[in-house]
């Protein structure tokens, strides 16, 4: 049985990752910002004695990531296999958007994965074993409005991720990138919900689209159960897209143009739910937008 470090366990997919690998007899370290503002986790664990023990780690912080593992180290012994989940979404156009939450989004999304990767390297490069599983999306290969932020920080990932799987096969170190699609996360049902009036259309059309797919919700369960499967079959796959949703999009992107994309993008209201219900069956046409 393995050691298993899994950032961003408070809610969602970490937290489902968690109890997925404690279930199966593995030792998690499970971490979060704020484990008293998040007791649910600790609690489930206890009431099933599952082997998780939740740490305090902001991965945007050097200190804290350096601190966090180092105790998880003492405490538990080597990581064999890095979960990085922990994420966080901004949703918004480019123009509007303030510049620190570009900043915020990259800081969680792509430093935090270097931070923790930085900390657990040497000890797996010395052992010549290890897994690494980077948390990224779909929307590491297609950017959309408004989601420019999230879709940047995930691009991003899938380059360092796609480097360090070059850097570290030598050492018999495994990487592996998750590409979900619409997950129900709570994350999904803030992009679901439209922001504030703006001269572009994005926001409240992918609003309705996310809202019209999570009528029949995927749980984040699903994605746990394939990075606990990852990590216990070896494989030396680089990308694998889960959820019904997910290798369809990768595949509708890449039928595209880059200039088609932009088009379809650039598309009228009317134009576009008829385009996401030609080329998916979603009706995501709001009521009131009918025909």
């Amino acid at each position: 049985m393995a050691t298993v470090l899994i950032t961003g366990c408070s809610v969602g997919i970490g937290y489902e990752t968690a109890l997925a690998f404690a279930r199966a007899g593995h030792t998690v370290a499970a971490t979060m910002r704020s484990p008293q503002r998040s007791p649910a986790l600790a609690e489930q664990a206890a009431g099933e004695k599952l082997p998780i023990t939740v740490f305090t780690m902001d991965v945007d912080s050097d200190a804290s990531v350096a601190s966090g593992i180092a105790g998880i180290v003492q405490a538990l012994g080597p990581v064999d296999v890095l979960v990085n989940n922990a994420g966080i979404e901004r949703s918004g156009t480019i123009e509007e958007m303030p510049l620190a939450e570009f900043r915020a989004v990259m800081e969680t999304n792509y430093f935090g994965v270097i931070r923790c990767l930085q900390a657990v390297l040497p000890s797996m490069r010395q052992r010549r074993s290890g897994s690494i599983i980077n948390l990224a999306s779909v929307s590491g290969h297609i950017a959309a409005t408004p989601l420019a932020p999230y879709a940047a920080s995930k691009f991003a990932l899938e380059a360092l991720s796609e480097a360090l799987a070059q850097e570290v096969r030598q050492f018999d170190i495994h990487v592996a990138i998750v590409e979900p699609g619409i997950i129900d996360t709570a994350m999904a049902r803030r992009i679901a919900t439209a922001g504030p009036p703006s001269a572009y259309r994005g926001q409240h059309r992918f609003a309705a689209m996310f809202t019209a797919i999570l009528t029949a919700p995927v749980p984040p369960s699903l994605v746990a159960d394939k990075v606990l499967e990852i990590a216990e079959s070896g494989t030396w796959q680089l990308r694998h897209p889960v959820g019904p949703d997910s290798e369809p999009f990768l595949a509708w992107r890449r039928a595209m143009s880059d200039e088609d994309w932009v088009g379809w993008g650039a598309l009228s209201d009317d134009e576009w739910y008829d385009r996401v219900k030609a080329d998916f069956g979603i009706d995501a046409r709001p009521a009131a937008a009918g025909k």
